[in-house]
């Protein structure tokens, strides 16, 4: 196969033939930026086929010969690559050096590889939180990316600054950028990699303003693409991930758990980071469902793959009656997210719900003003949904079931109007808990499958794992009364065994 065949494998996705494709010319004299480019096919299609080490090889022998050869922008773009590698592989340092080599050989003549260079820093200075310089370059490389009419440069560009403008509380301006990059993914623009990097990238962002039905938009167009690439590994792998973050929201739970599971399955020798977010979604989904064990050892996995505690097992603890533990936890993620608010308003619920059942208003007060504050600033529909869900706990939990009640309607239509059973389920029961403070009627409504409250107090023991003597003494019941009550719970929500009302449970909130 000739190098131009080998190209032509890879345009056309046919990553194993590009792989596979033998040089007819290797070892034979001939110029050593051949044997370059040669590298570099096989470090695409390496990559694409979820070999890594075989991919940083061929990339680091190819930079070498470009090097050498003074070729700068071409070794400049080799140097980027072996950043990305590096990245997924959760070696910043090493990664880090591979950028700063970038830049030293690209120069300042204006061609895609100074965009590709510039785009990698503005994510450092992402990550760094330096949200207005990010801005800045990230609005520079899109000028020159229309200017020199370079879609990949340009739609990666928009991606970039969406994300940057999402932080900085440009939620709709961010969004746009984000959808027009996805407009021109979807089009069949765009190479394989920069779709892939709009797609994820767009999706994370849903993921983390809980915009649900854009996320829906956009799903089964992922899905399309991801089918055209059958043999690759990982953004169908990373897209999986976050179609089971859908599905989930969706509460379509068997569906949403073979994504995750499979998802880790590609990520795991590939990319540690990535398959670590795949075992984050898998642990939350099971969790969700009342498989704590199953949740724990999906944290767990997690957190051999990144060396840190996973916020998720914070409520996991809580569930089985380790406050301290759920606290030490929750209170940690949060200390190491000082500056993304975002990313503080994905761990303000749990702190919220753990600080109550600790009988610590204040700290639970604190918590969930500052995501009251987020969610405004955001006009997230699924962060004011949370906002109001926290702030009805905490007036639940200081005895204003009237306030409680006002908020908690609120976020009970905000959850049904965003169509997520679980959380549905969840407000549901704060407000029945509310309303039975001063309206039993009101409570008896809210609960699902028509369980009474005595029943549903019932269930949210035996889902903590208590006897029916346990139950009887927490409620000041007889035992027979307790078995009456499981009896009339396994009628009405239709399951025949404690583990199975225990499932009913977590589904529905009556946990």
């Amino acid at each position: 196969m000739s190098l131009e065949e080998a190209r032509a494998a890879l345009a056309r996705h046919d990553w194993r033939g590009a792989y596979d494709a033998d040089d007819p010319d290797s070892g034979s004299d001939r110029d050593a930026l051949i044997d370059a480019a040669w590298l570099d096919v096989r470090a695409d299609a390496a990559w694409w086929l979820g070999r890594m080490d075989d991919c940083i090889a061929s990339r680091e022998a190819a930079f070498a010969i470009y090097d050498e050869k003074g070729e700068g922008p071409r070794a400049a773009q080799c140097a980027v690559w072996l950043y990305e590698h590096y990245v997924f592989r959760a070696q910043p340092s090493i990664a880090g050096a591979w950028l700063r080599r970038a830049r030293q050989r690209v120069g300042d003549t204006e061609c895609a590889e100074l965009c590709s260079v510039m785009l990698r820093e503005v994510e450092v200075l992402h990550g760094r939180g330096e949200l207005d310089e990010a801005a800045t370059e990230a609005r520079h490389v899109l000028d020159v990316g229309r200017r020199l009419r370079i879609p990949d440069v340009e739609a990666e560009a928009q991606q970039a600054l969406g994300r940057v403008l999402i932080d900085q509380g440009r939620t709709r301006e961010g969004l746009e950028h984000l959808d027009e990059a996805m407009l021109s993914a979807v089009e069949g623009q765009l190479g394989p990699y920069a779709t892939g990097k709009v797609y994820c990238s767009l999706i994370s962002a849903c993921e983390q303003l809980g915009d649900y039905r854009r996320a829906a938009e956009w799903t089964d167009a992922t899905s399309r693409w991801t089918d055209t690439t059958p043999q690759a590994v990982f953004f169908p792998g990373l897209c999986r991930v976050h179609r089971a973050w859908a599905l989930g929201r969706s509460g379509d739970w068997s569906r949403a758990e073979a994504e995750a599971v499979r998802a880790c399955a590609e990520l795991k020798d590939m990319s540690p980071a990535h398959a670590a977010a795949g075992y984050v979604e898998l642990g939350e989904l099971r969790r969700r469902t009342g498989d704590l064990d199953g949740a724990e050892r999906a944290f767990r996995e997690a957190e051999v793959l990144t060396g840190r505690p996973q916020p998720g097992l914070a409520l996991v603890r809580l569930a089985q009656g380790r406050g301290l533990a759920a606290t030490a936890i929750i209170t940690r993620a949060l200390d190491e997210e000082p500056w993304n608010r975002l990313a503080r308003a994905r761990l303000l619920p749990a702190r919220v719900e753990i600080a109550v059942a600790a009988g610590d208003i204040s700290a639970a007060e604190a918590a969930a003003a500052e995501l009251a504050a987020i969610a405004s600033d955001f006009e997230s529909p699924a962060l004011l949904a949370e906002a109001a869900t926290a702030v009805g706990r905490v007036d639940l939990a200081k005895g204003d079931a009237a306030a409680a009640c006002v908020t908690l309607r609120r976020a009970l239509e905000r959850w049904q109007d965003l169509d997520d059973p679980y959380e549905v389920a969840r407000a549901q029961l704060l407000l029945g808990q509310a309303s039975r403070a001063g309206d039993d009627d009101g409570a008896q409504a809210a609960l699902p499958a028509g369980l009474t409250t005595r029943e549903a107090e019932v269930l949210r023991l035996v889902a903590s794992g208590q006897s029916n003597r346990e139950i009887a003494t927490s409620l000041s019941l007889s035992e027979r009364t307790v078995a009456r009550h499981l009896s009339n719970i396994f009628t009405k929500t239709g399951v025949s065994s404690r583990s199975a009302a225990t499932a009913f449970a977590f589904q529905h909130g009556l946990s």
